[in-house]
């Protein structure tokens, strides 16, 4: 079954700044769904400007539209997610480890309004609680830029495949200090 982000919640958003909330948290089963959702629909949305339509259409074949390939997701790595109105709309997997973020995803219409943000302060929290003094991330087109902006540093370029179609990719870094309280 396929679930789709209301509406309502992106419109309810515009209305009213204080209602509904945005809650940070850590993944639940619940959750896997709208995973999959938030994951296709950022590709096959969010990335029109960066990635022609194959690129796309390969980049979301690489993980399943299915709740269960999610939900066993959250045993590989510490997932945060953004709900709203009980939904994911927004989703970080972190591999704590390895000093990593694995990925980083919110539903398109509801973009550059300060969901992925968040999600990367309460991970880079949680890596500084693990003794991290750095995080890796490796950042496609559309998320690259705006990272650069913020004060991460681009370590390299590459190019990975993904059904036979080339994605250029930007290897980051951000040094972690913690803040004493």
């Amino acid at each position: 079954m396929i679930q789709t982000i209301p509406q309502d919640v992106s419109a309810a958003l515009d209305r009213h700044p204080t209602a509904p909330r945005i809650v940070y948290r850590q993944a639940q089963a619940r959750d896997a769904a709208d995973q999959a959702e938030v994951f296709h629909h950022a590709v096959m949305q969010g990335a029109m400007a960066h990635y022609d339509v194959a690129q796309r259409e390969a980049w979301a074949s690489a993980l399943p539209r299915d709740a269960s390939a999610w939900a066993a997701r959250h045993a590989l790595y510490t997932t945060l997610v953004a709900s709203c109105d009980g939904r994911c709309v927004g989703f970080l997997e972190l591999d704590l480890s390895g000093q990593r973020i694995v990925t980083l995803y919110v539903w398109p219409s509801l973009a550059r309004r300060g969901i992925g943000s968040n999600l990367l302060v309460h991970a880079e929290r949680l890596l500084v609680e693990h003794g991290a003094s750095r995080v890796i991330l490796d950042a496609s087109l559309v998320l690259a830029d705006g990272l650069l902006r913020r004060g991460w540093i681009q370590l390299g370029q590459e190019t990975v495949e993904r059904g036979g179609e080339q994605l250029r990719r930007m290897r980051l870094e951000k040094r972690l200090v913690a803040v004493e309280t």
